[in-house]
């Protein structure tokens, strides 16, 4: 088992793994897709596992089902015990992400997983990880 430094949600189901320095936005971007219906799975740190060439993430046990919310403190939520990862998105400003990306993959654990670069501040970033998800583009 790895430990991360990322944040995981999971949308219908599928682990988002968010990345990005402290203070990129990785708990602000996974409050926003939480309020519009993604399910915590860890925040700030990740514990990742492979089985079957599958990419589990779970959160570690001090702070399952806890958030860190910028300005308001730490809190409870409700939280998965494991998601199978499907998204890695990495964070950056926006000046520092191409316009027309090639496809892209990142590797955990081993396992090659698709990979989406946004600016967590943006406004459109909850819906483009939402896109990511449904689009077979980022699919290798």
């Amino acid at each position: 088992m790895a430990l991360i430094h990322a944040t995981c949600v999971a949308i219908a189901g599928v682990g988002v793994i968010i990345r990005g320095k402290p203070g990129a936005g990785k708990s602000d971007l996974a409050l926003r897709l939480i309020d519009d219906g993604a399910e915590l799975v860890a925040d700030d740190s990740c514990e990742t596992s492979v089985r079957a060439n599958h990419v589990f993430v779970t959160a570690p046990a001090t702070i399952a089902g806890k958030m860190e919310v910028r300005g308001y403190g730490i809190v409870k939520l409700p939280a998965l015990e494991e998601a199978v990862a499907g998204l890695v998105v990495d964070l950056k400003p926006e000046a520092d992400i191409e316009r027309l990306p090639e496809i892209a993959t990142c590797d955990i654990d081993g396992v090659a997983l698709a990979l989406l670069t946004v600016d967590a501040f943006s406004a459109s970033a909850p819906a483009k990880v939402r896109l990511a998800l449904r689009n077979m583009r980022l699919t290798p």
